[in-house]
């Protein structure tokens, strides 16, 4: 059993702490320092240790990019059940040398929660973007991430792909 399925399975484990045992965030020591029920409200810790450090002395910004990835589709998942969601771009602006641990700083805005149900009252789907931050310990904005996230109803990945198979075939 993989160790996703396993940790799906523990059923008893918070969010909070199956988001910290989630492999590649285990490796990381990533903290959870504030999770709202929602997802209104994502606040984690990304250590500067000798794995994450890189030749600068300062974070690594494929680490940076590992956390980031995630977080605001997860955060679309939770908020807009019975779709399918995923990460479809994301671009990160390093603003400032990263030397310290990092605080990921996730804000679900309100009207971006109200555009996303417009859309899919709408047209079934949306592609919101987000944008949020690392922050060093100093408070200073180290790195800004904007991602891109696709909202699509169950099954959507699954037509298009047999789609293509159609088109292919003629």
């Amino acid at each position: 059993m993989s160790a996703l399925r396993l940790l799906r399975r523990l059923s008893f484990l918070s969010t909070r702490r199956r988001l910290e045992w989630y492999p590649p965030f285990f490796l990381m020591r990533v903290k959870v320092l504030e999770l709202a029920d929602d997802w209104q409200v994502v606040r984690l810790r990304l250590p500067l240790t000798a794995f994450s450090r890189n030749l600068g002395d300062s974070m690594f910004g494929g680490y940076q990019a590992a956390l980031a990835d995630p977080i605001a589709a997860l955060a679309c998942a939770r908020r807009f059940p019975g779709h399918e969601v995923w990460t479809r771009a994301m671009n990160i602006d390093f603003v400032a040398e990263g030397n310290s641990d990092l605080e990921l700083r996730f804000d679900f805005d309100p009207q971006v929660d109200g555009q996303i149900r417009a859309d899919l009252a709408a047209r079934g789907r949306s592609t919101p973007s987000f944008e949020y931050g690392f922050y060093r310990q100093d408070g200073v904005l180290c790195s800004r991430i904007l991602n891109t996230v696709a909202i699509r109803p169950k099954g959507y990945a699954a037509s298009i792909t047999q789609g293509h198979k159609n088109r292919e075939d003629q």
